[in-house]
């Protein structure tokens, strides 16, 4: 009998109802992010064609974190998600700085999501009061995660397949532009427009770099497929398949659709804070069509605060479980939900209202919450990363035992984090970023001083040895199984 088992006939537990569809299109939602849809104009107008370097660079070097992410939660299935792991191979300390790193990631992301939503929906409905559409959403998204897992499943997947049919829509429309020879008051649509307005990198190497600093928050929740461990049903089937897909899609929703919009239109035409796919359908002569993709970034920007809800709920009950977090968190529904810790996020979105009344300049507070998110992602990777390598020098026989091996081991971690400090650099180079990147500090600080605090508490040091207790126990029966099963052969 395992310690999932003994654990689920003394406690409630979440339960496995995420299906192989789920997870798959919950991996596509989340390697498409709302910066593809919302953030591309201003990216191509700052690195120009060389754009699509730099989305395929960072989705080549990411895949390698999903990778390492799949062999480490593979190697144990009591791990509900990466700050499991990194708590066990790394220390406490890493467990409790990852999983509430994740959690504010992903509440400043859903505020940014909050903020576009009410900002899109003013466009569609100029009368409509702001307040109204962000309170909407944060209740809508409450709802429906409150029942079931399988809704949340559901629900991300009808999101995922808009964006998909969206994007499939606009290379398909794209096309037939660029080949029937149409014509607009920037030129004719044809290939050409890549390297015929100053080549593929029109703006020199800061050009390119600037790329970089705008496109890192287009891959964040790319993770998210690995929050979703301890609720996928057949996790050694469909993770890997949804993980080895990441490169496919990267390549197809990433850097096709950009070299359409930038073959049907010259880069030169694109604008910060304009879609792109909006202005592409508009050239078309489709107004209705272009509304459509109005409401298609209306629905992307709902799917990644589903996907934040979704997430900081399970961080948060997962740190609950270790002691990290109030027990309170760590209750379950009769329906296997967190529902205090998806109370907590959803009343955490609501600032997002406020932001909206606060500020002055919308534009610069979005700039400013998804730089400081794309910083705090950046670690939460970086932990990921430092993980597997602590797994390679302390468990090489369950590494060697693994069928799911990260390709390049040990040396492409290296190479990866290389890539990280240079992402961390572009950040350094234009001041509204550096800002950003300056007040990063503080939540780490914030974290420090309340780990220093945690950490010495009685009932902390006795959720954690129980968590321990039931990896160690886990990995033990595991490691019987394969010593049985090599008796057999």
């Amino acid at each position: 009998m395992t310690t999932e088992t003994v654990t689920s006939q003394q406690t409630p537990h979440l339960e496995r109802q995420l299906s192989n569809r789920h997870i798959q299109l919950i991996a596509i939602g989340g390697a498409i992010g709302t910066g593809l849809f919302m953030g591309s104009g201003k990216t191509i107008s700052a690195a120009g064609p060389s754009v699509i370097f730099v989305y395929m660079i960072i989705g080549f070097m990411l895949f390698f974190v999903m990778r390492a992410m799949g062999e480490l939660l593979l190697s144990n299935l009591n791990y509900k998600s990466f700050s499991d792991f990194a708590a066990d191979l790394l220390g406490p300390w890493a467990g409790f700085f990852t999983g509430w790193t994740y959690w504010f990631c992903w509440v400043i992301t859903g505020i940014a999501d909050v903020i576009a939503i009410a900002g899109y929906s003013k466009e569609l409905w100029p009368s409509v009061p702001l307040w109204i559409p962000g309170l909407a959403t944060v209740a809508i998204l409450l709802l429906l995660n409150l029942t079931t897992v399988k809704a949340f499943g559901e629900t991300e997947f009808w999101f995922a397949l808009i964006k998909i049919i969206a994007i499939a829509a606009l290379i398909v429309v794209g096309l037939f532009m660029i080949f029937s020879g149409f014509q607009s008051d920037a030129g004719p649509a044809t290939f050409t427009n890549l390297w015929s307005h100053g080549g593929f990198f029109p703006n020199e190497f800061m050009g390119f770099v600037a790329g970089f600093q705008i496109a890192v928050f287009a891959f964040v929740g790319i993770e998210l497929v690995g929050t979703t461990a301890a609720e996928a049903k057949d996790p050694e089937k469909n993770l890997p398949k949804a993980i080895n897909s990441i490169p496919i899609r990267v390549l197809l929703f990433y850097v096709g659709a950009l070299i359409i919009l930038m073959s049907v239109t010259p880069w030169t035409q694109f604008q910060a804070g304009h879609s792109p796919f909006i202005a592409m359908f508009s050239l078309a002569g489709l107004g209705a069509a272009a509304t459509v993709v109005n409401l298609v970034v209306l629905s992307s920007a709902m799917s990644s605060a589903n996907s934040g809800i979704y997430s900081t709920s399970r961080m948060v009950y997962g740190l609950a479980q270790e002691g990290d977090a109030p027990s309170v968190f760590g209750a379950l529904s009769r329906r296997k939900v967190p529902q205090n810790a998806l109370f907590l996020s959803c009343v955490l979105l609501l600032s997002g209202v406020v932001l909206m009344y606060a500020g002055q300049d919308i534009g610069k507070a979005f700039d400013m919450v998804t730089t400081v998110s794309a910083v705090c992602f950046v670690f939460v990777w970086s932990i990921i990363l430092a993980s597997y390598l602590a797994f390679r020098r302390r468990r090489p026989h369950l590494h060697e035992a693994s069928k799911y091996r990260m390709p390049g081991g040990v040396p492409m971690v290296w190479v990866v984090f290389a890539f990280f400090a240079f992402v961390l650099w572009t950040l350094t180079t234009q001041p509204d970023t550096l800002t950003a990147l300056l007040v990063t500090p503080v939540w780490f600080i914030v974290l420090g001083a309340a780990w220093l605090v945690l950490r010495r508490r009685p009932a902390h040091l006795a959720r954690y040895a129980t968590f321990q207790a039931e990896l160690t126990q886990d990995l033990a029966h595991e490691a019987t199984g394969r010593e049985l099963g090599n008796v057999k052969k």
